[in-house]
């Protein structure tokens, strides 16, 4: 039976982080999980994904909602749960997998075949990316940039204890400025074929 192995993508916007996590995936044939698994969600407990979108990935809005005894009627909290129980699910049964962003590498921090890694880039790099993608002046994407980086940071360290992007809580912290994401997607498979084949 081949060794089980759960790598966790964190990245900044722009970064190229999903791009290196779908690589990763399709390279080591696992499954790729991030917002689909809202998908898998809606599908195993007959909910409706339109409203299950609306809240995936958003930290609860504490001025519409409430605490009791550490229980929360926010539909956001009860989405991240949702999402949470099932990549613990997908751990617990031995499934190796790829997860894009839901605080997987706090949230299966203790499993011993989790692999955390960080995407990051400087801010020119970014822009240039995302204004190619979305087909925008490069100036006028520097504020989606900060302003999606800033709703990641906060969703992680709402419903994680660790902080987001801090080097502490990664195991391998890699920048596409200087290297692309050809040369990223290769340093971190070497560096995840080390670890599972040890």
């Amino acid at each position: 039976m081949a060794k089980q192995f759960i790598i966790s993508i964190g990245r900044e916007y722009g970064s190229g982080g999903r791009v290196i996590a779908e690589h990763l995936a399709k390279t080591l044939n696992v499954k790729f999980y991030d917002k689909n698994i809202i998908e898998h969600i809606a599908q195993e407990k007959k909910l409706n994904l339109d409203q299950l979108k609306k809240y995936d990935e958003k930290a609860r809005n504490i001025w519409l909602s409430r605490s009791v005894d550490g229980l929360s009627n926010s539909p956001e909290d009860t989405i991240a749960q949702m999402q949470f129980d099932f990549l613990k699910e997908r751990a617990q049964a031995g499934e190796s997998f790829v997860v894009l962003g839901r605080c997987a590498s706090y949230i299966l921090r203790d499993f011993d075949c989790m692999i955390k890694v960080f995407v990051t880039s400087d801010m020119h790099h970014k822009m240039e990316r995302i204004a190619s993608i979305e087909h925008l002046d490069p100036v006028m994407v520097e504020d989606m940039i900060i302003k999606n980086n800033k709703k990641r940071k906060a969703y992680h360290n709402f419903y994680s204890k660790e902080k987001w992007g801090d080097s502490r809580y990664y195991d391998l912290i890699i920048s596409t400025s200087k290297i692309g994401i050809d040369g990223a997607c290769d340093v971190v498979l070497d560096y995840v074929n080390k670890i599972i084949e040890d």
